[in-house]
């Protein structure tokens, strides 16, 4: 039988165990000169390796109060203009951003014991272009934005039903329908962490920092 007791089973469980985890060297030395270009590589390394779901990701930001909030979102892209997810204008993480547009962005795969953290700014990105994101994605995904009020009060799992069915319904005879408050979210990062795992424990922890002049200042950080 399972053991139920929590402090008996965080005990028994293992991090990065070598059935499961392959701790590849990192050269920071080696990095290129900007994070987008690493990401992009450690990103497709994941895929590879075989990592389940790695575009989720955390996303932290914060209400009016300074009270942090995290939630996992998916990752829509990253380009020059910076990392994207979306989300309703009217949920709870979109009224955070309205009222402090910073956050920062959790990448976690433990396939390959690594993490990648980014900080900054997010901006909304133009309606016309958040409409275009949602609807490059599957019909499931627009029922979802047609469906209720994301982080509102739901009275019954019947209603919840009820709205999802319509939403559906809705989605599959119109795949262009609109859903006015989902919005594509940029994070342009001011600092990009990237952490790579090491079975002697001394783990690798390059630093990126936007400098003024819009490059980059590498720095190596105490695991």
């Amino acid at each position: 039988m399972a053991a139920t007791d929590l402090h008996t089973l965080l005990k028994s469980l293992r991090v990065w165990s070598p059935e499961t985890t392959e701790l590849r060297p990192f050269d920071p030395a080696s990095a290129p000169d900007a994070p987008l270009p690493l990401f992009t590589t450690w990103f497709a390394e994941a895929v590879a390796a075989g990592q389940p779901e790695p575009h989720t990701v955390s996303l932290a930001t914060a209400d009016e109060e300074g009270r942090a909030d995290v939630r996992i979102v998916m990752l829509h892209g990253a380009d020059p203009d910076g990392w994207s997810f979306a989300s309703h204008l009217t949920s709870r993480k979109g009224h955070q951003l309205t009222a402090r547009p910073y956050a920062a962005l959790a990448f976690y795969w433990p396939v390959l014991g690594r993490q990648v953290r980014l900080r900054g700014p997010v901006t909304a990105a133009p309606s016309e272009e958040g409409q275009a994101d949602l609807h490059a994605r599957s019909t499931g995904a627009l029922a979802a934005a047609l469906t209720g009020r994301q982080s509102g009060v739901l009275s019954s799992l019947e209603e919840l039903r009820e709205e999802s069915e319509a939403a559906w319904e809705r989605a599959r005879a119109d795949p262009t329908a609109p859903s006015p408050t989902w919005t594509l979210y940029r994070l342009r990062p001011e600092e990009a962490e990237f952490f790579q795992g090491d079975p002697d424990r001394r783990h690798v922890r390059l630093r990126y920092v936007e400098e003024d002049d819009g490059t980059w200042r590498k720095q190596l950080l105490w695991p």
